[in-house]
């Protein structure tokens, strides 16, 4: 954040500061000399800095001179230095996009051309098919739209306000551009075997034409409106009769983004200072119907039970600790943005409508937070884990970075505790650690947490209410047995109460919507709150009126009452006290508890011991011992599994074993205990058939460098996509990122990958990414192709290997990990993106 106010380098304020930063480097006892080094040129650097900008001002009022001197000089070091910029960002534009060129089209065609989402992502599908049918069915569409804005939302209209009693649409048209699915993504593997979900990517660029009169002489409507979004349909449960079916659910799983025309009176909506807060306006009301966790729910048959639909009992809770985060942008400027200073960061933390602030962490660049929040996961995968960091500011907030994380992960994963990379910004990254919590049936799984955290999670259907009383009055009439007949007439009379529902478990307190002049109130909302003490919490739950929030009746459900019934549930109609006679409150109260799942275990695969084999003696050798001196001698001792195909990994039966390589070599055959030697091809080292570098380094595991050797856990993963693509008869492979590699230094990992295409290992066919910097979560997006046809790429196996750019020793291996993707178990014309754990010696995939 700019601010002219503040002092300059040097000056008392940051002096201050560093005395403070000697203070508490002077505070350890093992102070090192090069922490002293640091300390004091960081001093020497703000003194000189401080005589560098002060001696000029001394220098002009010991001489005579005007200060217009010292502003004129400012003012053309200023500009200097925002020219220089200037030229500077143009040059490194120029020549980030020379390098980086199919990133930065890929990125301009996304978001100027909106590309579909099946372009860039394999899982999902085109669904031309069913556009055509929208098409065809989108009249008919309209005309039940134009029934149910006439019939229900109109009524729902005039019931708001008394303001809008005489409000009634006059024109409804929906125009002829249907809504479009640009891509369908379907689950059925990670989902329950009697449900199918399908994510829709919708886009919505409509001609709609809706006109509607509030009185005679004030007009509004909309003429177009644009909606994007991603919309989750749910079929379940699946049943052995017609309609196979047993109910229908969609909903939105993000809020969509919305923008609209406004005509007549309404057009003062478009003004920037109205339009943002109108569109946001009509947000909330489609995220009380749509957004999760609210559904729209058409059951198919009777059996099925629609709060069960409309509110069913969420996936699973996630705990969010935001740690820390390290090397973010630095906003705060000084000096008219001549010098450079820190950042006042704070983090934002969202999982669908909850979201939660962190506390500012004043003027550092590498904040610790060290704070806990806990969410509802009501869709996994699908719901995203979202965090947002900014610099706070007096006027408005500067945004320095965010990352964006499935939940479905975190449930496969159950526990990840690593730096994320922050997204939209040059540097920055992020400190996570996430645990899956369940939900539990079982009392007897019941603890409580010493350390604050939620031990059971309180789920509410709040179904509806009958004979409540029209007001207050009523209440005291009823109490009293009778009313004094002057006290009758003064009261305003009232048909039917307007209604809401308050729920609250301590502080934490919810609202419902309000119905409208109903004495019989139907809500049909559900509700989620986290119970830290059972025994002693509860539920309590207010009937008020909307306007005057009088108190229509009350009730107070002890949640240890939930522990002594079946399944831990309550689904009963409740007398309301403080209420009519007969005023009762029908809801379901669920109790689950929270029960923290482990990760499962990683299994590293370990090479196989050596057994004893018979020597073999060289040609032109008289003993064994003679074979061996011969180190240099190009021959290679096969092992049974190398003469031969292995069919599971679709090798060429006829091809070499040395051609495969050390690696594959060593993993997938017992070997001689005596063949500690370099391996080498038979041809000349430069050939076009010689193997590649990596590929004939030395031979066993004790190559590899001695930290890699004793890393206990895992390497690290990699993200691959691996696809055909028919038209061309191209085999593509996108090398997408890396997570959690193995750190080879303090500053991290310089990191690339390595790839060949088995059975061809010859520099020719060698491919690799560039290498990335210091960091153990590389994102790399290059791509590869590969010119082989389908019925051969199927007989291929894809050897990936992770390297570290700078080799630990000039005889050891800069291998990091290798895995080996056998082409022949995958779907190559649909295509598959997945995480792959990288090991020194075999493959193994993610789960």
């Amino acid at each position: 954040m700019s601010s002219a106010g503040q002092m300059p380098p040097g000056g008392p304020a940051e002096g201050a500061g560093l005395a403070r930063a000697l203070l508490e480097s002077g505070s350890s006892e093992n102070l090192s000399p090069s922490a002293v080094n640091r300390l004091l040129m960081e001093f020497l650097m703000y003194f000189g800095r401080a005589i560098l900008l002060f001696y000029p001002v001394y220098l002009t009022g010991y001489l005579g001179l005007s200060i217009s001197w010292v502003l004129l000089c400012m003012v053309m070091i200023t500009w200097w230095k925002k020219n220089r910029q200037w030229k500077d960002s143009r040059i490194g534009t120029a020549i980030d996009f020379v390098d980086n060129e199919s990133q930065v089209i890929n990125k301009e065609l996304q978001g100027a051309l909106q590309m579909a989402s099946w372009i860039h992502f394999p899982d999902v599908e085109k669904v031309d098919w069913l556009n055509k049918v929208l098409e065809q069915a989108w009249p008919f569409f309209g005309m039940y739209m134009e029934k149910l804005l006439r019939e229900n939302i109109q009524e729902s209209v005039r019931l708001s306000s008394s303001a809008l009693k005489t409000f009634k649409f006059t024109k409804i048209h929906f125009g002829h551009v249907p809504l479009r699915i640009t891509g369908m993504k379907a689950y059925t593997h990670e989902v329950d075997h009697r449900e199918v979900i399908l994510d829709m990517t919708i886009c919505y660029e409509s001609d709609v034409d809706i006109d509607t009169e509030v009185t005679a002489s004030i007009v509004a409507g909309v003429k177009g409106l644009t909606l994007h979004g991603v919309i989750r349909v749910i079929l379940e449960p699946l049943i052995g009769q017609s309609p196979l079916v047993g109910g229908v659910t969609f909903f939105f799983i993000r809020r969509p983004t919305l923008e609209i025309n406004w005509t007549g009176m309404t057009n003062l909506l478009d003004s920037p200072g109205f339009s943002s807060f109108s569109e946001e306006t009509i947000m909330d009301i489609i995220a009380s119907f749509m957004v999760l966790p609210n559904r729209m729910c058409f059951p198919l048959i009777d059996q099925v039970k629609v709060d069960q639909m409309r509110f069913p009992l969420p996936r699973g809770v996630v705990r969010v600790h935001l740690l820390e985060a390290r090397d973010l942008v630095a906003k705060d400027t000084y000096m008219l943005g001549m010098v450079k200073g820190k950042s006042d960061p704070y983090a934002k933390v969202i999982v669908g409508t909850k979201q939660f602030k962190s506390r500012t962490v004043k003027e550092n660049l590498h904040p610790v937070w060290r704070e806990v929040y806990e969410f509802v996961v009501h869709e996994a995968p699908g719901q995203e884990l979202e965090v947002e960091l900014f610099d706070e500011d007096t006027d408005k907030d500067d945004f320095i970075g965010r990352y964006h994380l499935d939940l479905g992960e975190v449930k496969r994963e159950k526990e990840m505790d690593q730096w994320f990379p922050l997204d939209d910004v040059q540097s920055g990254e992020v400190h996570l650690k996430l645990h899956w919590l369940s939900l539990q049936s079982d009392a007897s799984l019941l603890k409580e947490s010493l350390d604050g955290y939620a031990c059971a999670m309180l789920a509410v259907y709040l179904d509806c209410a009958t004979n409540l009383p029209k007001d207050r009055s009523e209440i005291t009439q009823h109490q009293k047995h009778g009313k004094h007949q002057k006290e009758s007439r003064l009261t305003k009379k009232v048909d039917n109460p307007n209604s809401l529902v308050e729920l609250s478990v301590d502080q934490d307190v919810q609202k419902s919507k309000v119905v409208y002049e109903s004495k019989d109130p139907a809500w049909e909302q559900g509700f989620t709150f986290f119970v830290h003490d059972v025994k002693t919490q509860q539920l309590l739950v207010q009937v008020k009126e909307q306007e005057s929030k009088s108190q229509l009746g009350v009730l107070t459900l002890p949640l240890s009452r939930l522990l002594n019934t079946s399944n831990m549930m309550l689904d009963q109609n409740f007398p309301l006290e403080r209420s009519g006679a007969n005023s009762h409150i029908k809801l379901k109260a669920t109790l689950r508890v929270l029960t923290l799942e482990q990760p499962p275990p990683k299994v590293i695969l370990t090479p196989p011991q050596p057994q004893p084999a018979p020597q073999t003696v060289l040609e032109g050798s008289s003993s064994p011992s003679a074979a061996l001196s011969s180190s240099n001698v190009p021959t290679v001792q096969t092992s049974p599994l190398a003469q031969g195909a292995d069919p599971q990994n679709g090798l060429n039966k006829d091809y070499p074993s040395h051609h495969r390589g050390s690696i594959l070599a060593e993993t997938w055959g017992p070997s001689s205990a005596k063949t500690n030697m370099r391996r080498y091809d038979s041809h000349s080292l430069l050939s076009e058939n010689s193997l590649a570098s990596s590929r004939f380094d030395i031979s066993d595991r004790a190559s590899y460098p001695e930290a890699l050797r004793k890393h206990q856990g895992s390497l690290g993963e990699i993200n691959l996509t691996v696809r055909y693509a028919t038209l061309r008869n191209k085999l593509i492979v996108l090398v997408n990122s890396c997570r959690n590699l193995f750190r080879c230094s303090e500053n991290g990992t310089d990191s690339y990958v390595r790839l060949y295409l088995l059975p061809d290992q010859s520099w020719r066919h060698r491919k690799r990414t560039h290498v990335k910097k210091r960091t153990v979560n590389p994102i790399f997006n290059d791509k590869f192709e590969f010119d082989v046809s389908l019925e051969e790429a199927k007989t291929r196996s894809l050897d990936v290997a992770v390297k570290n750019n700078r080799m630990f020793h000039t005889r050891e291996r800069k291998d990091i990990g290798v895995v080996l993707v056998d082409l022949a178990q995958m779907d190559l014309v649909k295509g598959l993106t997945d995480w792959y754990e990288l090991t020194l010696a075999g493959t193994k995939k993610s789960s």
